[in-house]
């Protein structure tokens, strides 16, 4: 059953908009939730799956451990990058966060991503997400989005 209501991703805004989310979300590793929230954040942005936030306490102690590398977000600032581990399994930066957003973003300090593809499984609500096309981007992608998400190969540059 999806619970989620119906959500065209070209009608999201740019810039990214933040919000808060009703629905439950969870991330499983190794056969363990690491992560468990009723208090999650999402970014929305034209042609992307929703980017999903944890509250920092929501995310279990000492499964993540810094990663090297950095990246640079046009709209969020600069991310920094987690491996996850639970389970006897490891996943080389499958998590980010933002340590001093910028300001129209200032409520994801600290707050944590994950990407779906390395997981055991993510959720939203009760629906299982599917990882947003390509290597880059960390959206989740659930059985309500309509519309072209960008990640696939010839959406690069959109």
């Amino acid at each position: 059953m999806n619970d989620l209501p119906s959500e065209n991703v070209q009608d999201y805004p740019r810039p990214p908009a933040i919000e808060q989310i009703g629905q439950r979300l969870r991330v499983v590793l190794g056969g363990v939730v690491i992560a468990d929230t009723t208090a999650g954040l999402r970014v929305l942005e034209t042609h992307h799956a929703p980017t999903y936030y944890f509250p920092p306490q929501d995310v279990m102690a000492g499964v993540l451990k810094a990663a090297q590398g950095a990246s640079y977000c046009e709209w969020k600032g600069a991310a920094r990058y987690w491996t996850a581990q639970a389970g006897g399994e490891i996943r080389p930066r499958a998590a980010w966060s933002f340590s001093r957003p910028s300001k129209p973003f200032a409520s994801l300090a600290g707050y944590l991503a994950f990407y779906s593809e390395p997981m055991d499984a993510c959720f939203v609500g009760d629906q299982r997400v599917s990882p947003q096309p390509g290597s880059f981007y960390g959206g989740w992608v659930t059985p309500n989005l309509q519309g072209r998400i960008k990640g696939a190969p010839g959406t690069e540059f959109w």
